[in-house]
C-alpha cells in the first residue's frame, strides 16, 4: 500500500490538475465560483487534505503542508486571474453597447411653447388689431366701482353676492369679467372707439367639466356715432369664423345685461359632439359663447361720454369656453392642470 505522504501528494497532483483545467474551461462566472468552492471551500478537497495532515510524520506533515498551501496558492492566482478576465470582457461588451459618441453636440433643453388659451388669445389680438381695434389691459383687483357699479349693475344684483364673487378688503375684489377694462378705456380715450380687453377673471364656482373659478375672457367694444346691431353682428361672425377656420352655425338670442340694452345671447353649435348633446353643452347641442348687445346709455354716461351723440356695442367672450370649441375639448379643467402631457399637443 502506498504510504500516506505519498497518496495525499499525489492526491493534490490530481486535484490541481482537475481545478486548472476547469478553470480554463469555465465561460462563466457561476461555473468559475463552482471549481472555487469545490477546491477552496470549507467543505472542498484542499479543506479534506488539510484535515488529514495530522496523522503524518513531522518531516512529511511539514512537506506535505508546503505543496498544499503552493497548490492553493496557485489555485487562488488563476481563479483570479480568470475572474478579471471575466470583467474586462463585460466591461468592453458594456461599453460596445452604451458607446456614446462624445463629439456630437449636446440635445439641449426641450422648447417651451405657449399656453393654447394664450395663442388663441394672440389669434383673436390680431384678427381685431386688424380691424382697427387697440388692445388696452387693466387690474385683476378692481374696485366696486368698475367692477358693478359703472356698468349699470345695481346693488342688489347677485352677481355681487359672496357666491359669485371673491371680495377682498376696502371694497377691492377680484375682477368677474374684463368688462371693467372698457370703463377704464372710456375713461381714458375719447370716442370714436374701438377697443378689445383679454384677461383673466374670477368666479365662486364650483368646478366641473365646463366651469372653473378661474378662466380668461375677451371684452370687445365700439363706440361711434352712428353704431347698430347689424354691426355687432358682422363682428361676432367675423371672430367665430376666424377662431375655428370656417361658416360656424350661430344663433342671437335675446338676453338681460345691465351694461347693454337691448342684450342678446350669442350660441354656437357645439363642435363637441356637432349638435348631438354632451356634458359641455348639457346636452342642448348649443354653447352659449358669450353676451353682447348695444353698450347701455348709463354706462356710456357713467364714463363722461354723452349718448345723445355717442352710441356703441359690447361683446363679452368667454375664451376658455372658446379654446374648449376649438381643440375639441370636454373638460375644461385641463387648462388649468399643469399636465405636460396635455400642453405638449399645442
Amino acid at each position: 500500500m502506498p504510504e500516506p505522504a505519498l497518496s495525499l501528494e499525489s492526491l493534490l497532483s490530481d486535484l490541481e490538475a482537475r481545478a486548472r483545467e476547469r478553470i480554463e474551461a469555465a465561460s462563466t462566472r457561476e461555473e468559475l465560483e463552482a471549481v472555487r468552492i469545490e477546491a477552496l471551500g470549507r467543505k472542498g478537497t484542499l479543506a479534506q487534505v488539510s484535515k488529514q495532515l495530522g496523522s503524518l510524520p513531522a518531516e512529511e506533515r511539514a512537506r506535505i503542508g508546503r505543496l498544499l498551501n503552493a497548490v492553493k496558492q496557485d489555485l487562488e492566482q488563476r481563479l483570479a486571474a480568470r475572474l478579471a478576465e471575466f470583467e474586462r470582457r463585460e466591461l468592453e461588451a458594456r461599453l460596445d453597447a452604451e458607446w456614446l459618441d462624445l463629439t456630437r453636440p449636446a440635445p439641449g433643453p426641450r422648447p417651451g411653447s405657449l399656453h393654447p388659451i394664450t395663442q388663441l388669445q394672440y389669434e383673436i389680438e390680431d384678427l381685431f388689431t386688424s380691424l382697427g381695434f387697440t388692445v388696452l389691459d387693466g387690474p385683476e383687483v378692481e374696485t366696486e366701482y368698475h367692477n358693478f357699479d359703472a356698468l349699470n349693475i345695481p346693488p342688489d344684483h347677485p352677481a355681487r353676492d359672496v357666491q359669485d364673487t371673491f371680495w377682498l378688503v376696502d371694497g377691492h375684489l377680484l375682477r368677474t369679467h374684463t368688462s371693467p377694462v372698457q370703463v377704464r378705456g372710456m375713461e381714458k380715450f375719447r370716442p370714436p372707439l374701438r377697443m378689445i380687453a383679454p384677461g383673466r377673471v374670477f368666479r365662486n364656482e364650483e368646478v366641473d367639466a365646463s366651469h372653473e373659478h378661474t378662466f380668461y375672457q375677451v371684452e370687445g367694444m365700439m363706440i361711434d356715432r352712428e353704431v347698430s346691431v347689424a354691426h355687432l353682428i358682422y363682428f361676432m361672425k367675423v371672430l367665430v369664423n376666424h377662431i375655428f377656420r370656417r361658416e360656424t352655425e350661430v344663433r342671437l338670442r335675446p338676453g338681460y345685461f345691465p351694461f347693454v340694452e337691448p342684450g342678446f345671447e350669442l350660441d354656437l353649435a357645439c363642435l363637441v359632439c356637432n349638435g348631438r348633446g354632451c356634458p359641455v353643452c348639457k346636452h342642448t347641442g348649443w354653447v352659449e359663447m358669450l353676451g353682447c348687445g348695444l353698450v347701455h346709455p348709463n354706462v356710456l354716461r357713467m364714463s363722461g361720454i354723452d349718448p345723445e351723440e355717442w352710441m356703441g356695442w359690447a361683446f363679452g367672450l368667454g375664451l376658455t369656453r372658446l379654446a374648449m370649441m376649438r381643440y375639441g375639448l370636454d373638460d375644461i379643467r385641463w387648462f388649468q392642470s399643469g399636465d405636460l402631457r396635455f400642453l405638449r399637443q399645442f
